[in-house]
């Protein structure tokens, strides 16, 4: 089992941590509506996906 012999200070877990970022979320363009959008997935404003209706727009 894998122990470590030292103890690992405080700034170089801090540093190993700080790679750890969060991206920011893609938004894509409903090419009818024009209305922000997850990419690959049906537009919650007119209900198209790909340039046609997928789902009865809400």
């Amino acid at each position: 089992m894998a122990v470590p012999k030292k103890k690992m200070s405080r700034s170089r877990t801090r540093r190993r941590k700080a790679q750890w970022k969060v991206a920011k979320p893609t938004i894509a363009r409903c090419s009818q509506c024009n209305a922000p959008h997850a990419p690959h997935r049906a537009c919650a404003q007119c209900g198209t996906y790909n340039g046609r209706e997928v789902t009865p727009a809400s």
